[in-house]
């Protein structure tokens, strides 16, 4: 029977006998074997992290279930996040499963309109409400929306949940335990979404702790991907007004920047941008070459991938995992805008086959 992230690796996590039990099954995602991407890329040992396949389509689970245990070991029954959509989406269904109180921010856009929709997909936004949360939609972008709720948990008996609250950095490190655990060592390189790069920083920090522990011989090189319209930490600055089709890393000063730099610096890896263009492209080859629908945030870690093979920055039989942060399905909107639309069609089954060529 399935088991949590807590249950699995309570030795490696802040958790003591008196932290509660909180478990949706979380964790344990697949660590699948690339069969066409790679051979075509020419890469021998491609995997994708397929994080999608968490409880609620998303990585933030892993984060959200130990936060969630501290905060009620803590007393607290009341739960707040500012969030792009995965977060909400998480907190939400971890405060219904516990009894707590959600409340969520998300950003409704510097200067738009009242009443305008807020900048996050709406797949993302119709779970939080329908897990019971209470939305709030603050004008300005997200880099606003969660300065406002840290100032607000800072002075009100509420539990901040984004990934500047430790316990979710603890919990998300364990998709690098179960990178090296499926794979028996860790790999060469790790490519993965850098929005407020709390991930990246996560990952990091379960290698080293693995690596430490004995449990592998050797440690990988961190490769981040920013969209080239929100991405403060290739630039070297915060950036006003970010703009990407990937609503989950549209993010222009990131809360975990120095964790994500110190990743980038200390495994000797590298985060870069690349372009909505590259990221689309990448999630319909994605999905079109190996079954695999993420959303276009996820895309963005194999659009470099592919460039820094392009341009012989990955060796041929190195060790590679692509993170898939989230599932398609949390996002489906952006990515029917660059496929063909279904045909309509009267007639029998000759006419259907004379369409189809057959």
């Amino acid at each position: 029977m399935p088991v949590g992230v807590i249950a699995r690796y309570r030795a490696h996590l802040p958790i003591g006998p008196s932290t509660p039990e909180v478990d949706l099954s979380e964790g344990s995602t697949p660590l699948i074997r690339s069969r066409n991407i790679g051979r075509a890329l020419g890469l021998r040992h491609l995997y994708f992290k397929y994080e999608g396949l968490n409880p609620t389509g998303s990585f933030k689970d892993r984060g959200m279930v130990v936060a969630v245990a501290r905060a009620l070991e803590s007393g607290s029954k009341v739960f707040m996040c500012a969030s792009t959509g995965n977060t909400s989406a998480s907190m939400a269904a971890y405060a219904a499963r516990t009894g707590a109180r959600a409340i969520v921010v998300v950003p409704s856009g510097a200067g738009r309109a009242q009443g305008s929709q807020p900048q996050i997909a709406m797949n993302k936004l119709s779970q939080a409400l329908m897990y019971g949360a209470k939305v709030i939609a603050l004008r300005g972008n997200f880099d606003f929306a969660l300065e406002t709720v840290r100032d607000l948990t800072s002075h009100y008996p509420v539990a901040l949940m984004n990934s500047v609250n430790p316990a979710r950095i603890e919990g998300q490190k364990t998709a690098a335990f179960e990178i090296v655990d499926a794979l028996g060592d860790a790999p060469d390189y790790v490519v993965l979404p850098v929005g407020n790069a709390g991930n990246i920083t996560a990952y990091w920090k379960g290698f080293r702790e693995y690596h430490a522990a004995g449990k592998a011989t050797r440690l990988p090189r961190m490769v981040g991907a920013q969209a080239e319209g929100a991405a403060p930490i290739v630039d070297g600055a915060p950036v006003a007004d970010p703009k990407t089709v990937a609503s989950a890393i549209r993010i222009g000063n990131p809360a975990s920047w120095e964790g994500a730099t110190s990743a980038r610096d200390e495994s000797g890896g590298t985060i870069a941008a690349v372009t909505d263009t590259e990221i689309l492209s990448a999630q319909i080859r994605l999905a079109g070459s190996e079954g695999l629908f993420a959303e276009p945030a996820s895309a963005a870690p194999l659009a470099l991938l592919i460039r820094l093979v392009r341009d012989g920055k990955v060796e041929k039989e190195a060790v590679t995992v692509v993170v898939l942060t989230g599932s398609g399905l949390k996002d489906p909107d952006v990515a029917l805008k660059n496929v063909e639309p279904p045909v309509e069609l009267d007639g029998d089954a000759r006419t259907l086959a004379k369409v189809l060529k057959l």
